[in-house]
């Protein structure tokens, strides 16, 4: 699994023009996923999210976590996270699990970040057109890969 984060002090979600998730202050995840993910990759993946210090203390030090400071999450299904960009110019998605493989892992990555931070996880539609909008809150983004746990 690979994870873009972004610590946001404000997040949206909106497909056909409908706003389906929506937050203040906390992380936009984009997630993709390939076909050799696991079970042990969300479990890693979620554990390392909820507890990764990219929040400010009060002396202004990123010291604190998304479950810390009780912030809110949006996690956004994103294929394109494993594009190749090897060959030509027009990305390949090859590695990028098909839907009957990506949702179910995608719905227990879900379900373990809820358990991890004891709250519910805003999500937009898998598959669907979305609108996603953000204010990068530092800016604060980084990139997580189950795969490559550096």
């Amino acid at each position: 699994m690979r994870v873009v984060i972004q610590r946001v002090s404000k997040a949206s979600v909106a497909i056909e023009g409908n706003v389906v998730a929506s937050i203040d202050s906390g992380l936009l995840i984009l997630v993709g996923i390939i076909e050799e993910d696991t079970q042990e990759d969300v479990k890693w993946l979620t554990n390392k999210i909820a507890n990764l210090r990219v929040f400010n203390d009060a002396d202004g030090v990123m010291n604190r976590s998304v479950k810390d400071v009780n912030g809110n999450v949006i996690a956004v299904s994103q294929f394109t996270l494993h594009a190749s960009t090897k060959k030509g110019n027009r990305p390949s998605y090859i590695k990028a699990a098909k839907p009957e493989i990506s949702i179910p892992i995608y719905e227990r990555f879900i379900n373990q970040l809820e358990v991890d931070l004891d709250k519910k996880i805003q999500t937009g539609t898998f598959g669907a057109d979305m609108k996603v909008e953000l204010i990068n809150d530092g800016p604060v983004t980084i990139i997580i890969d189950s795969k490559n746990r550096e």
